[in-house]
Order: structure tokens, then C-alpha cells, then sequence
């Protein structure tokens, strides 16, 4: 069981037990957070794709931490006109623990979903 989720102007691959590092969201952690911008679900081997979204599906995730990502530096300079400029700049994300993901008109056994990933 797979989906693709959009969050942060980004799409994701995710199933349950993915740990996944998405833009900043407004959590605290340990909250609970449910994805519902589902692109596409993969369930019990079929595959439902969304016009743009798929109607009832939603991933649940838990927070486990928030952070800023390493420091990457912008240097931009133009030769022989002495134009320096140099600046860093650190990405907020959010860690996220995908736990279940629920598909449209199936019901899924969190047992069995569980013991195959």
C-alpha cells in the first residue's frame, strides 16, 4: 500500500512507516497531521489516480521532531567589477512518521498492513 501525497509544493511517495522530511508545518511534535492532498493510492493492488486529488483518501502522520536542514551559501559575484555577494540560508522541515493510509471505499486491516511493510 503506497500513495503520493503534495505538501509544501512538493509530491511524495510514501506508505506506512515512512519517515519523511517535508517543508515546515504549523505542529508541534508528537501532534498527529493528516495529508489529504492524495494524488494517487496504490491498495490491495489497484491503483486509483485523482482529478487532481482522490476524493476521501488521506495519509495520517506523526510529528517526530522539527529542524532546520544544513546551511547552504548563495555566493554570487561578477568578474573584474568588484560585485561580491554571499549569503547562507537554512531550510525549516518537519520530520513526519507515516503511519496509515486511507484508501477510498476499502476498508484495510491495520494488522496486515503493519506486518507487510
Amino acid at each position: 500500500m503506497y500513495a503520493i501525497v503534495e505538501t509544501g509544493g512538493k509530491q511524495y511517495r510514501v506508505s506506512p512507516g515512512t519517515v519523511l522530511r517535508v517543508e515546515k508545518l504549523d505542529a508541534a511534535e508528537g501532534d498527529k497531521v493528516f495529508l489529504d492532498r492524495v494524488l494517487v493510492v496504490g491498495c490491495d493492488g489497484e491503483l486509483v489516480v485523482g482529478t487532481p486529488y482522490v476524493e476521501g483518501a488521506k495519509v495520517s502522520a506523526t510529528v517526530r521532531s522539527q529542524g532546520k536542514a544544513r546551511k547552504i551559501i548563495v555566493f554570487k559575484y561578477k568578474p573584474k567589477k568588484n560585485y561580491r555577494r554571499k549569503k547562507g540560508h537554512r531550510q525549516l522541515y518537519t520530520e513526519l512518521v507515516i503511519e496509515d493510509i486511507t484508501c477510498p471505499g476499502v476498508e484495510t486491516n491495520k494488522e496486515t498492513v503493519a506486518a507487510t511493510t
